[in-house]
Formats: C-alpha cells, structure tokens, sequence
C-alpha cells in the first residue's frame, strides 16, 4: 500500500469521524492489506484531527489477531456521567474491562521493560467501561486491518473507580452485572480473555516502546471485555457491577 493510499483511508477515516455518523467502508483502493498500514493510518487519523492520546486498548497478539492495538483520543475519555456518544438510534455499545492509568513514562530503549518495571509504572487500576463504535455502517464486511484502522471500533472510555486488592486484587474472572432503574438488564460470567488484564499492558509497554512511541504517564490503558460486547439503552441509568470489586453508574446519552 502506497503512501498516497494510506493518506487517503487516514482523510476518509477522519472525514467519518467528523461527521458522526457511521457510513461506507474504506474504497477498495484504499483498504490497508496489512496491520503495518492499518498502523500508519492510525498515527495520520490522530495527527489530521489534531487530538491527544490519552490512552489505548489493546490485547496480547494471538494466532486469530496477530495485532489488536489502538489510541483512545483524550477527549473521549469521560470521569463524570452523564456522557454522550454517537449512538444508532437508542442503543449504545459498551464492555466492562480493568484498566491501568500510568504515573511515569516508559519511553524507548534498548532493553526491553520487565514486567516488575511495568507494574511499578502504573499509577492507578481502575473499573472502566469501554465505549463502541465504528466509522462504519457494517463492520462485519471489514477486515481487520480496515477495523484496526479505524480504531477497532474504539469510541472512547468511561473511567470507574479505583478496586479494593490494587493490583494485586483476583482479576482473572468476575460475576458481572448490568442493571437499570427497572431492575437487571444482565449477567455474565466475566473472564479475561487473556487470563489477567495485566498480561497485555506487558506487551504494549515494549510494542510501543519499540515503536518510538512509549507510554506516557497519565495515559489509561484497558485491556479486553470480561463479557464482550453488551447492548445497553441510552438516557437510562445503569449500573455495572463488577463482582465484589465495584461498580460503574453511568448514564449514556447520544451525542448531536
């Protein structure tokens, strides 16, 4: 992929976001083949809309996604509810996940950090609710370097509370639960899909460190949906509790 088609997808994927409104695909000229592209289309999306990132999702690689790594604009990251989101018609999308707010930077160099080095970098752990949603109309027609491109349907996160047990806290698998004033909307049997959410901020600590990017205090990283994608009604209070670690309150509103 040339470097003239890679401007155009990052032009079109910024345009989308603009807008607000989910559409077309990337033009077939313009689809990134690999995950090195969809990268580079990342980089030039943030760089065209001019936003900071305040954080990132991401998951350990694995046979199926060789690569599952994205920023999260700050802008999008809220602390107080209510929130607004672009929304398709009275539903939002969300995932209950553990992140971890950083308090020093992890720059590059040459050896690559420990997992000691990481954990002691973290700041905060925090519950946090991941907010979905895609620059495209039908994301199942996408492959996934295009989804990578396009942030991997990333919209923005809801920090919740810090947990009792820090890092240290059983975080492999929770009951969680999802209620509204008119009682449980629904329950999962959440486990990490990969075994422990500090398991990929080791990983994009040296990814990103290797790319001559870094970490960098005060980014939020999350790291995987214990109960995958969950439909929930806009302008309605939730709950989402977290087995015995806490619990979110949020009320989601649509944006324009």
């Amino acid at each position: 992929m040339g470097v003239e088609q890679q401007e155009a997808a990052a032009q079109f994927l910024a345009a989308a976001r603009r807008t607000g409104k989910p559409g077309a695909r990337l033009p077939e000229a313009h689809r990134p083949a690999d995950l090195d592209a969809a990268l580079v289309i990342q980089r030039r999306v943030v760089a065209l809309l001019g936003q900071a990132v305040g954080g990132w999702k991401c998951s350990v690689p694995s046979e199926a996604r060789a690569l599952n790594v994205a920023p999260i604009f700050a802008s999008t990251i809220f602390r107080k509810s209510p929130c607004a989101i672009v929304t398709t018609g009275p539903i939002a999308r969300i995932e209950p996940e553990v992140a971890f707010v950083m308090g020093r930077d992890l720059p590059k160099r040459d050896m690559p950090y420990t997992e000691a080095e990481i954990r002691s970098a973290i700041a905060e752990p925090r519950l946090v609710l991941e907010l979905l949603g895609t620059r495209y109309a039908d994301p199942a027609a996408a492959s996934w370097p295009e989804m990578m491109a396009d942030f991997v349907q990333n919209q923005g996160l809801f920090i919740g509370p810090l947990f009792p047990g820090g890092l240290d806290a059983a975080l492999e698998s929770f009951p969680v639960t999802i209620r509204t004033p008119a009682g449980v909307l629904s329950t999962h049997d959440g486990r990490h899909g990969d075994g422990h959410p500090l398991r990929p901020l080791y990983w994009l600590a040296n990814f990103l460190a290797g790319r001559d990017e870094g970490l960098r205090a005060g980014q939020v990283v999350t790291t995987g949906s214990y109960a995958g994608a969950i439909d929930v009604p806009v302008g309605t209070p939730l709950t989402v509790t977290f087995g015995d670690l806490g619990k979110i309150e949020i009320e989601i509103r649509s944006a324009g």
